[in-house]
């Protein structure tokens, strides 16, 4: 049976969809695969030039695989939410281990590797494969939920099941390549979070919620919570030669993996920081020179963060191995940093900014 929801968007695709996104161009599972990951909670715009690059560093899966974390997450400095990159990565070495470096055409098969649910799985057998399967990413959720009115918040059980129905319902059996790329498209670029061009939405005749004048309830809102605030010192310890000490963080939780600046209890005062230095790192420092604090939003907390630049003296305790590590400037920002801190050693002054 036809369904006419799919035709009317397929009709607007032809004439209004994106085409030629950059993982359009030499389409295959390994670059489709890296796309989504990309693209969740990022925009295209910010996607396209991060991609380019990952692809011009990492052009097949056995090339990510084989290659040092750090590398891959200097070329996910960014665009946040890094443990999208770890994920890559691991799972890269799956497909190649486990798959001979073949990314498995079957939604099941591609789920059991790390970091890739339903909905990007079945975008992979959809765009690589041209196989049947129903996403459902963030611009889908909205389209689907505005159309059927479906109440909620979709990060509900419920609310999400009935968004998979509606999915599975409107996927058709031929064009299913395009399909998917067409109501992403609607959703990006027509049925947006705030204003959406119902006008210019080819399914509005069949919209509930624009029927009923109300896009603006759909999809329900996320129950909010207060995101506490934090503070820390973040320290530019300087040595002799030039270079700058750098901590790893824990491989999980905010930063894993990356490799940031190390930071003190904001309980010292800014008179304290030279004992606190000797004290807890092992290095003694001449007196500290302020930078203009900020503040950085985590998904879950606020972080005010007050650097302070110290040049060191002399090391007691600090090893170049392990947890802390010496780079001069060149190496550091080639490193796996988190944005404010890759600005934080470049252009002090911005981060005021950030």
């Amino acid at each position: 049976m036809t369904d006419r929801f799919a035709d009317k968007l397929l009709a607007w695709y032809d004439q209004h969809g994106r085409h030629n996104l950059p993982w359009h161009h030499d389409r295959n599972a390994y670059r489709v695969w890296v796309s989504e990951i990309m693209l969740q909670q990022t925009q295209v715009t910010t996607v396209i030039p991060y991609f380019e690059a990952f692809m011009e560093r990492f052009p097949t899966v056995r090339d990510l695989a084989e290659a040092p974390v750090d590398d891959v997450l200097s070329h996910w400095s960014g665009l946040g939410y890094y443990a999208r990159a770890r994920n890559l990565h691991k799972a890269a070495t799956q497909v190649v281990d486990e798959f001979g470096g073949e990314f498995p055409a079957n939604a099941e098969t591609l789920e059991t590797l790390t970091g890739i649910g339903r909905s990007t799985a079945a975008a992979i057998v959809a765009q690589a494969f041209g196989k049947r399967a129903a996403i459902l990413d963030g611009n889908v959720k909205r389209v689907l939920a505005r159309h059927h009115a479906v109440p909620g918040w979709p990060g509900r059980t419920g609310v999400l099941r009935q968004l998979w129905e509606y999915a599975e319902e409107h996927t058709p059996d031929e064009r299913v390549r395009d399909y998917t790329q067409a109501i992403m498209d609607l959703g990006a670029m027509v049925c947006t979070r705030s204003k959406p061009e119902c006008n210019a939405c080819p399914v509005s005749d069949t919209c509930q919620a624009f029927a009923r004048n109300e896009t603006h309830l759909y999809p329900g809102s996320k129950p909010k919570k207060a995101k506490p605030e934090k503070t820390t010192w973040m320290l530019i310890l300087e040595d002799t030669e030039g270079r700058v000490l750098l901590e790893r963080r824990p491989p999980s939780g905010i930063w894993g993996g990356l490799w940031s600046l190390p930071e003190l209890d904001p309980a010292h005062g800014a008179d304290e920081l030279q004992q606190a230095c000797e004290r807890e790192l092992g290095l003694e420092c001449h007196e500290p020179e302020l930078i203009s604090g900020f503040r950085h939003t985590f998904s879950h907390y606020h972080l005010h963060i007050q650097p302070a630049r110290l040049s060191v003296q002399r090391q007691k305790g600090v090893a170049e191995s392990g947890r802390f590590q010496w780079f001069y400037p060149d190496q550091a920002l080639n490193m796996g940093l988190p944005a404010p801190i890759r600005t934080l050693l470049t252009e002090p002054e911005q981060t005021a900014l950030l």
